[in-house]
């Protein structure tokens, strides 16, 4: 369970009704020992002939109050490839197997230890690169997407549950709502739905992160703010034009987002080769970001080079103008227009820029984790299937067709929510009928 090289510990994971008698095939512990729950206990690993390899701590978590809610018993050896090694060795030859990739946590999810976005949580939180990513993981991991979706997918069935009454029990009299409280029913799941689908431009940003190209004519400053964003001297920054000849990338953070920061050549017109090739990367550059930033030399006019390049990256996609050299004042008296100041010399005006970047790829930053956070495209899909068919189901009301067929519609968004949540079981759908209606009686 712990990465292969040397550590000070390394851990060997058994999951399954035979965990403790296949580690006790292997393990020496004292004469009095006994398996006790939540426990940590002290054991000697030993080879096939019996002798001492490692002094092991054994730790035993009973089902279903473990990891994959079976039993689980882990062995935490000293960090060494060679007794890891050991150790898996001695528990397969004992009568276990090598667990699949992810088997672990795919057992966690089928005994219902956790959610599916749950289960998903857990990949994220391992490959977290920055401490938000990790917040936002564990967040998910602590069930905030499920409860986010939980309410919604209970009006949905109470609204299928309401519409299979009517039509299944219709002779008893059993009152179907009208088109007024229909509409009423589906309207806060489809608002609740869309929340969810708003939020995945700022999860999709937590997740994946964004390229950050910073293009400009020569001499404007790009490696100078390049090095300010990244907070260490990564460029070559001097006087003379056409010093950065390729393009330089380094991994950042903003906001807890992780960012790709590309410094490129300048832009501008040039017979020399090697600096002709490193604009046509520049502007390669751009095309391929999330977000460019524009960059100009505030302290001096603005050029038509300037604006040229302005309108290419317009056209390529988000970009964010920005006038560097604040410190030295500006040629009109103020900065221009759309400009954002800023000083890659003396940090004046980074902060601001630095908030501008992520609002300029994720207006709905300010969304709150906690409330339910969409990260993975998957659910994205799902959620916007969902949506669709809601809509539908909108119209059929709306066109006054029969419940039957409104029905079809509401199932059809309920089953995208069923692949994202868990699967919903005729009987949950029976349950509701008969604990809502005064059926039978």
């Amino acid at each position: 369970s712990t990465p292969l090289g040397p550590g000070g510990l390394g851990v060997v994971r058994l999951s399954g009704p035979e965990a403790r008698s296949i580690s006790s095939a292997f393990l020496r512990f004292a004469a009095d020992h006994a398996w006790r729950p939540w426990t940590a206990t002290l054991a000697d690993l030993l080879d096939d002939g019996g002798s001492l390899v490692d002094q092991v701590v054994t730790t035993y978590f009973a089902a279903p109050r473990s990891y994959t809610a079976e039993d689980v018993v882990e062995i935490s050896c000293h960090g060494s490839p060679v007794v890891l090694r050991h150790a898996v060795d001695r528990a397969l030859g004992a009568g276990a197997r090598l667990a699949e990739p992810g088997e672990f946590t795919l057992r966690a999810f089928i005994n219902g230890r956790i959610s599916l976005p749950e289960a998903e949580a857990v990949h994220d939180l391992i490959n977290a690169t920055t401490l938000h990513q990790a917040r936002i993981a564990a967040q998910q991991l602590g069930g905030s997407v499920s409860r986010a979706i939980a309410p919604l997918k209970n009006q949905l069935l109470e609204l299928i549950a309401l519409l299979e009454a009517g039509i299944d029990f219709a002779e008893d009299d059993v009152s179907v709502a009208g088109s007024n409280e229909l509409l009423d029913r589906i309207r806060p799941i489809r608002v609740g739905i869309t929340r969810l689908i708003d939020s995945f431009a700022y999860g999709k940003l937590v997740h994946d992160g964004l390229t950050l190209a910073i293009v400009g004519r020569p001499n404007v400053g790009k490696s100078s703010l390049f090095n300010r964003l990244l907070e260490h001297d990564r460029a070559i920054v001097t006087d003379i034009p056409g010093t950065t000849r390729d393009t330089i990338s380094e991994r950042a953070s903003i906001g807890g987002i992780p960012v790709k920061l590309v410094d490129t050549a300048g832009v501008r017109q040039s017979s020399e080769i090697v600096e002709r090739l490193g604009v046509e990367r520049a502007l390669q550059a751009m095309a391929d970001a999330d977000l460019t930033l524009v960059v100009v030399d505030g302290s001096a006019p603005i050029q038509p080079e300037d604006l040229d390049l302005l309108a290419k990256a317009q056209a390529e996609g988000v970009c964010l103008p920005v006038a560097n050299k604040s410190d030295l004042g500006f040629a009109a008296g103020a900065p221009p227009d759309d400009f954002l100041p800023v000083s890659a010399l003396s940090g004046e005006g980074i902060e601001l820029l630095r908030r501008r970047i992520l609002q300029a790829i994720a207006p709905q930053g300010s969304i709150a984790p906690e409330s339910g956070l969409i990260t993975s495209l998957r659910h994205e899909r799902l959620l916007r299937e969902s949506l669709e068919a809601l809509d539908h189901a909108t119209l059929a009301v709306q066109s006054g067709l029969p419940h039957e067929l409104l029905l079809l519609d509401c199932y059809a968004a309920l089953r995208p929510i069923d692949a994202l949540t868990g699967a919903t079981t005729a009987d949950d759908i029976l349950n509701r009928i008969f604990s809502t209606f005064c059926i039978g009686k």
